[in-house]
């Protein structure tokens, strides 16, 4: 994947955010598009070896390829307390594994979006327009003491970007 870069005007992105994302922003600011760097690449593994090392030691479970495991393991470290509202960090961490999950099972890729608010990391739904902000999903909740399922989490995106996914020629 080239580290190639596009600008789009953030109205188009805006449309996806919603609550569970990051807020929509003026359509006037323009945003950067670009792959995921090396670091970026790194941060991502280092945050998803964190949630896997604490499930390892504390539950007795490790993340692998499958959304039940994944999204019962990080619903787990919520309901037992293992990871609180104010670990920013570990909450986050665990927005990547939601992340991870949600790029595998809707064919999505990790990239880089840049704007006069900073630099986050969304996913990205082939060329569209159409992007998740998985890494805040979890923590913007249990921050502020809300009930978090990470199954509904999960579900609530998966199905916004169900219309968006192109059929292929035998698929109805």
């Amino acid at each position: 994947m080239s580290n190639q870069s596009i600008i789009i005007p953030a109205s188009l992105i805006g449309f996806l955010t919603l609550s569970i994302f990051i807020g929509t922003v003026a359509a006037s600011d323009e945003q950067r598009i670009s792959s995921l760097s090396a670091l970026d690449r790194q941060y991502l593994d280092v945050q998803r070896q964190s949630i896997d090392d604490l499930a390892r030691r504390h539950l007795g479970r490790q993340l692998n390829h499958t959304t039940d495991n994944n999204l019962s393991i990080l619903q787990a470290l919520l309901n037992q307390k293992l990871v609180r509202p104010e670990q920013k960090q570990l909450l986050q961490s665990m927005g990547v594994v939601l992340g991870e999950r949600l790029s595998i099972d809707l064919g999505m890729q990790w990239v880089v979006i840049e704007d006069r608010y900073g630099r986050s990391r969304a996913l990205r739904l082939g060329a569209t327009d159409n992007f998740l902000f998985p890494i805040t999903m979890i923590s913007r909740r249990a921050e502020v003491g809300a009930q978090v399922s990470t199954r509904a989490i999960y579900q609530k995106a998966y199905d916004l970007m169900q219309p968006f996914i192109q059929k292929g020629p035998f698929q109805y």
